[in-house]
């Protein structure tokens, strides 16, 4: 009997590879079935309408269903470790995932869950949105350096409102007065939308919010536009500042989203779903639609998504450490 034991060996080794192949789907005939996109946030908000414009998009070019699945509550992440620790990697569900989800999330949280860099596959970057600081219209600045100096002089004496601890509207103003040396009142809502209300009542004195969100308020002469965030002026608004121009030039901050898979997603799905999404985000029908939305498009290599990501983790822990933001 022990004779045949190398050929029982061989087999079972030709065999093991073939057998994995059969749980893998071939990248030549995908998608054959519906695809779920999940997104982390209930219906309505900036991530949403990407969502919903990526998958009519995906739907209609690929001739398959791509199912919009909001999960939202808890800042998102019961809808990202549905992703990240509950799906199987085989193409047929994604998430659009956000900086808030990917790089904030484990800057602020103890337990979270789930490892941005194992357990998710960034296939590319989708669309960013740059964010306005505005000011109520009582306060006696018009610049980011008037803004600063009246900080500095009285510290804490003037109040910024957040969409909540740990979010996007909170960590960046954190990182502005961290390189720029002040510091306010720090005043957390449920969300962007009451406190930009708050502005506008006069209740509160600056807010950090979504260009789409501010942008209609300042030009209705509700409340003052300062300065955007990102790294060059907005489309939308070409004629805001950004804040590295506005006298703190190594400040720059805008929030992303982009489509991931979850982690050990085979490199052929992921080169095929990117070739796919890449086309139809260049195309004019998909950028217009970003652009009247607010958002600014992108593309990206998965290879420069996880640099980002990569480069990015480290920075917002700084943050968060040294502004004592913690979420247990």
């Amino acid at each position: 009997m022990e004779r045949h034991w190398p050929v029982v060996l061989l087999l079972l080794i030709a065999a093991g590879p073939a057998s994995a192949a059969q749980n893998i789907p071939a990248a030549s005939g995908y998608p054959n079935k519906p695809i779920r996109l999940v997104v982390p946030s209930a219906p309505g908000g900036g991530t949403d309408i990407i969502a919903r414009l990526i998958a009519q998009a995906l739907g209609e070019s690929w001739g398959q269903t791509v199912v919009v699945d909001n999960r939202g509550g808890a800042g998102g992440i019961p809808g990202v470790s549905i992703v990240a620790k509950q799906s199987a990697p085989d193409g047929y569900t994604m998430l659009l995932g956000s900086v808030g989800h990917v790089s904030f999330a484990p800057a602020v949280r103890r337990n979270l869950g789930y490892n941005p860099e194992t357990d998710l596959t960034p296939v590319t970057l989708a669309a960013s949105q740059p964010f306005v600081i505005a000011a109520s219209l009582s306060l006696p600045v018009k610049s980011i350096k008037e803004l600063i100096a009246l900080a500095k002089a009285k510290p804490r004496s003037v109040s910024y409102g957040s969409g909540g601890t740990g979010t996007a509207s909170h960590l960046g103003v954190e990182l502005l007065q961290l390189e720029a040396g002040f510091s306010m009142l720090h005043v957390p809502y449920k969300g962007s939308n009451p406190a930009i209300a708050a502005v506008m009542g006069g209740d509160l004195q600056v807010a950090l919010a979504g260009l789409a969100t501010a942008l209609p308020h300042a030009k209705s002469g509700r409340l003052k536009a300062l300065a955007v965030t990102g790294a060059k002026r907005s489309r939308v608004a070409p004629e805001l500042p950004t804040v590295a121009e506005s006298g703190v030039p190594r400040y720059a901050f805008d929030v992303w989203y982009g489509i991931m898979f979850p982690g050990g997603t085979p490199p052929a799905l992921v080169t095929k779903m990117h070739a796919e999404l890449t086309r139809l985000l260049k195309s004019p029908a998909v950028s217009e639609r970003f652009t009247a939305a607010g958002l600014e498009p992108l593309t990206s290599t998965p290879g420069e998504f996880s640099d980002r990501i990569r480069s990015e983790l480290p920075k917002w822990k700084r943050v968060a450490k040294e502004a004592n933001i913690r979420i247990d």
